[in-house]
């Protein structure tokens, strides 16, 4: 198929400045109908398709992301004309967070590398220390293992707020303004990941639940809303992780609903694991999407008819 002319499927992965203008004129000349009169309803999920997870030189950069945002791009502007809503999450971090190298010191004082993982057992025998909430911490990493959750992972700085890294990548920004002024909607962003005391993988709840914290607990607004639609499709960064996530939070929601898990389709030639020198996060994931599919998910692509 034939591209805008505005996109360069060469600069998909490196930094510049979105040309929103250039792409919604694109879009408003396509003459589209409203998205409001589609008949079939659907959504596009996108996961933290930010500088940082994408590029090459980003903070926390998955192998295999510029790939999957350029066939992720490419197939928005494939079916500008039949998806109703695209909603991207925006990982939000600040410098001191639970999983960053400044909260946790050795018996040395030594902050945490990154990728080092912190297991409940060394944070009892002092070798890892919390130099911030000391009795959460203490208390969390115990809380993820016995809730079969992933170990506490201190990760590189990565989509700090106010940063180039915490942007989404320009590329897919022209694509978002490229079908908002096509189908004259808006994309529902949803911000995620600034508590303190928790991770914040999945765009739909953290690692555990803050009730206290606006974004603390499980955003059910938002689920219900992703039932109103025919059709879920999901993609972004990181399929071992955030993806993940986000999808085990809408199977464990609908769990009692079949007919709101048989519209949600995971393209997975628009994802990737995060690399990891000891652990195999890709086999971990796929051992995951397979018991989803299992109970309904559907794995796809984007070569695949929507």
């Amino acid at each position: 198929m034939s591209f805008p002319q505005f996109y360069n499927p060469d600069k998909v992965g490196t930094l510049f400045m979105a040309d929103a203008l250039t792409a919604s004129q694109a879009g408003h000349d396509l003459n589209l109908p409203s998205a409001t009169d589609d008949k079939e309803r659907i959504l596009l999920m996108l996961v933290d398709m930010q500088v940082d997870f994408i590029h090459n030189d980003g903070m926390l950069s998955v192998p295999g992301a510029i790939d999957d945002t350029r066939r992720t791009i490419e197939w928005i502007f494939e079916h500008v004309g039949k998806i109703t809503t695209i909603a991207p999450s925006l990982d939000s971090h600040l410098p001191i967070q639970i999983f960053s190298p400044s909260w946790w010191v050795d018996g040395d004082g030594k902050h945490a590398a990154p990728f080092t993982v912190i297991t409940s057992d060394q944070v009892k025998s002092g070798d890892w220390n919390p130099l911030y909430e000391i009795d959460w911490s203490k208390d969390y990493v115990e809380r993820l293992e016995s809730q079969s959750k992933k170990q506490l992972m201190i990760w590189p700085y990565h989509t700090l707020i106010g940063t180039p890294g915490h942007s989404l990548t320009p590329a897919l920004y022209e694509a978002l303004a490229y079908h908002s002024a096509a189908r004259n909607t808006q994309p529902k962003f949803l911000n995620k990941g600034t508590i303190p005391k928790t991770e914040h993988y999945s765009m739909l709840e953290p690692e555990v639940k803050v009730p206290e914290e606006p974004m603390g607990k499980l955003n059910i607004s938002f689920l219900d809303m992703v039932a109103t639609y025919d059709k879920i499709y999901v993609a972004g960064q990181a399929k071992s992780h955030c993806v993940l996530e986000t999808v085990a939070s809408m199977m464990r929601y609908f769990s009692e609903k079949p007919e709101s898990i048989d519209k949600i389709n995971l393209l997975t030639d628009a994802t990737s694991s995060v690399a990891h020198p000891e652990i195999d996060f890709e086999a971990l994931a796929n051992e995951a999407y397979a018991e989803f599919e299992s109970n309904g998910l559907h794995l796809t692509t984007t070569v695949e008819a929507i």
